[in-house]
């Protein structure tokens, strides 16, 4: 990872210009809420009034409506996928790369046109470790349907294969995507901080529950 920081040229004030526009740029397409806008095209109404009052595609499914569940965790991911792989294309550089996946997470978790409420990440988590590294977010994918089966609580999986995550591409010795995970992990026990209490009532709703 040393070497990698290394490749800035840190002292250029034109780094931190273009730190900046990939942060930006990367966090206004984190929050597009598709959530909501998939929610009301289905005729769901606003799905922050329901379930969970999360935007995200669990919460989306709790409507009853699978089409918008499924196009919520499409285009959550993609806004992960996009963000990493249009600067890994034009600025080539993994600590520019890395802007913009803290950005477009960041983005969805606190969009600026919901008043900084925004959903818990797990989709874009996921679309972010796949342009990363296919393979590590393959293993990771494998870990959250192995965890959901065996507890069919979506929040437990989600906050089991995120904490693997860095230990994953720590294992595939990329430092710095490890490093990034990381904080995404901490970000997601944080957006989960209600399903863990929940979890630990024993009053959390499994996955399809209405």
């Amino acid at each position: 990872m040393i070497q990698t920081l290394a490749l800035v040229r840190w002292e250029s004030p034109e780094t931190y210009y273009v730190l900046g526009t990939a942060f930006l740029g990367a966090y206004l397409l984190g929050s597009i809420p598709f959530g909501l806008i998939f929610a009301w095209m289905a005729g769901a109404g606003d799905v922050r009034k329901l379930g969970s009052g999360n935007i995200g595609a669990t919460n989306v499914l709790r409507t009853g409506n699978k089409l918008a569940a499924a196009a919520t965790l499409l285009f959550d991911a993609a806004k992960g996928l996009a963000a990493v792989l249009i600067v890994q294309n034009y600025l080539s550089l993994p600590p520019f790369v890395a802007v913009a996946g803290l950005g477009v997470f960041i983005g969805h978790l606190f969009p600026v046109w919901l008043g900084f409420r925004g959903g818990k990440g797990v989709a874009t988590f996921f679309g972010i470790a796949f342009a990363l590294d296919w393979e590590v977010a393959l293993v990771t994918s494998v870990s959250w349907i192995v965890v959901a089966r065996a507890t069919r609580y979506s929040s437990v999986a989600a906050l089991v294969s995120a904490g693997l995550t860095p230990v994953y591409f720590a294992i595939f010795g990329e430092t710095l995507w490890s490093a990034l995970t990381a904080i995404l992990a901490v970000m997601t026990v944080f957006t989960h901080r209600g399903n863990i209490a929940r979890l630990l009532k024993g009053s959390e709703p499994g996955i399809g529950a209405r």
